[in-house]
């Protein structure tokens, strides 16, 4: 839900500095690659080590700044499939590296007892679902169905998961963290449901 009316803004925010950016020669596949380079090491360098916050305060920039690359391919006519197919795959990675790593903290970051597993088992299944939501759409995609429906698209569970992180490292009640992931996990589950819907309706129209 988000993730829609970000764009324009994305857009906006990131139309100067996409023109710099062509003018230096930097490739729209380069800004995509470098971006989730930059994603997968805070996950991993800051979440998973327990530094909830400036991960989040900087996973969060760094994910706005996503927009950047589809900014800079439409402003140097240089879109493509492969381009498409590449910030989609590479999106992936990122999400992998950070719900990977939220679950490496709960598991070496917090005392054994229920909001430990709690946490646990909603990592676990936030993980699954930030691979099975865009999945649903991709395979939607190849019988010619575009399923962009669901309450939870990436922006929305980025923004719960990295925002409950923070606020936990902050001093919030530890079972925010939990509760922020149980909500991403919950969200994936009625989105795959949802798109599967959306496709079955449309699939033989």
């Amino acid at each position: 839900m988000l993730g829609n009316h970000g764009r324009s803004l994305a857009s906006a925010v990131f139309s100067k500095p996409a023109k710099i950016l062509a003018k230096m020669g930097v490739s729209p596949n380069t800004v995509t690659v470098a971006g989730t380079v930059i994603n997968v090491a805070l996950a991993m360098g800051l979440l998973a080590r327990g530094y909830l916050a400036l991960g989040a305060v900087l996973i969060g920039v760094t994910a706005f700044a996503d927009s950047l690359d589809g900014v800079l391919a439409r402003l140097t006519n240089q879109v493509s499939r492969f381009g498409a197919f590449l910030d989609s795959s590479l999106d992936r990675l990122a999400d992998g590296a950070i719900f990977g790593s939220l679950l490496y903290w709960a598991i070496v970051g917090l005392t054994p007892g229920s909001v430990r597993t709690a946490s646990i088992i909603c990592a676990i299944c936030a993980l699954v679902g930030a691979a099975a939501v865009p999945y649903v759409r991709a395979r939607g995609e190849a019988f010619g169905v575009v399923a962009k429906v669901g309450i939870g698209e990436r922006t929305d569970r980025l923004i719960v998961a990295l925002v409950g992180a923070g606020i936990t490292d902050l001093g919030a009640p530890l079972i925010c963290f939990p509760l922020a992931l149980g909500w991403v996990a919950f969200a994936s589950f009625v989105t795959v449901c949802q798109r599967i819907y959306f496709v079955r309706k449309h699939i033989d129209q």
